[in-house]
């Protein structure tokens, strides 16, 4: 993967403000890539120093391996999961 790639990505996960979350999917599409599954990855490998728990699955969950972390960190910020998901919002 190319450092400018990897920068994009690192960019829009730190444009996140505290207490709001973005997905894979709007991270990758901000950042001009095809695929959520490279966000995944480049914040696995070299996510640590940046808000990587603001962003969630498309379904509004965690991920199953971070799940108690993440959600902590977004309680943390005022974020609520229920029931392990972020609420939908109301019309």
């Amino acid at each position: 993967m190319d450092e400018e790639t990897l920068e994009r990505v690192r960019a829009e996960v730190r444009a996140i403000p505290p207490g709001e979350t973005s997905t894979y999917g709007e991270i990758a599409e901000r950042a001009g890539l095809r695929s959520p599954r490279l966000v995944g990855r480049i914040l696995a490998e070299d996510g640590h120093d940046i808000p990587w728990h603001r962003v969630l699955r498309a379904n509004g969950t965690c991920a199953p391996h971070i799940a108690a972390e993440q959600s902590a960190r977004l309680r943390a910020e005022g974020v609520l999961l229920v029931d392990g998901r972020l609420p939908k919002p109301r019309r």
